[in-house]
Parts: structure tokens; C-alpha cells; sequence
């Protein structure tokens, strides 16, 4: 089975989307135009940021798109991959840290046991 579970974007698909909500659909334009615009960061690093982001949020249409724009926007393949990586740590440091609810959870459960064991 070589169906994907993600459509292909399509110019269709875009025209449709702006007819259904077009003030929201140039609002959202407008805001992204302005988030990636040259400010306190380039637009270089901007991309770089939003191709970590799009891995940690799983979006494959994200990651097409500003991988491409990352490149477009003067970046190399190592400084994208290297934007992965902070991304991967970021996403297993969450895992990591997120543990220690876990072991509070046990430390919790261990001091209402009578006999120290599960309660």
C-alpha cells in the first residue's frame, strides 16, 4: 500500500481552504509574513527554529515546507540537521524530565503503604 495517510498539498486544496474562511485565511498569511519577517532574529534563524519545531509537533507538511524555506533562506544541510538534533534532545530531555511526576507519584504511594510496598 503506497497511500499516504497525508494528502498532497495542493493549489486546489489552498483555494478551497481561503474560500471557507478567507478573512481568517489572510489573517493567518499576514501573521506568518510578519512571524518570519527580519526582526530581533533573521529570517535564517526563524527557519532554522521552525524546522525544530515542525519535528517536535510531527507535522510532515511543516517540515517540507521549512526545510525548504530553510535552505531558500541561506541555510545549510548540517545547520538544518543540526536544528533536528536540538529538536530530538528537546523532545527525549521532555521524556526525561517529565519523569520526575512519576517518581513523585511512587514516592507518594510508597509513604501511604503501611508496608512500604504498592498501595
Amino acid at each position: 500500500m503506497t497511500e499516504s495517510v497525508y494528502h498532497p498539498g495542493t493549489a486546489e486544496i489552498a483555494a478551497r481552504r481561503k474560500q471557507l474562511a478567507p478573512g481568517i485565511h489572510d489573517a493567518f498569511e499576514g501573521f506568518s509574513r510578519a512571524v518570519f519577517a527580519d526582526g530581533a532574529l533573521p529570517e535564517k534563524t526563524k527557519q532554522l527554529i521552525a524546522v525544530a519545531a515542525a519535528h517536535v509537533t510531527q507535522c510532515p507538511y511543516c517540515i517540507q515546507g521549512h526545510t525548504r524555506l530553510a535552505l531558500r533562506s541561506g541555510n545549510s544541510p548540517e545547520e538544518i540537521m543540526e536544528a533536528i538534533w536540538v529538536a530530538a534532545e528537546l523532545r527525549a530531555g521532555g521524556a526525561y524530565a517529565h519523569s520526575t511526576l512519576a517518581l513523585h507519584a511512587m514516592q507518594a504511594m510508597h509513604a501511604r503503604s503501611p508496608d512500604g510496598g504498592p498501595g
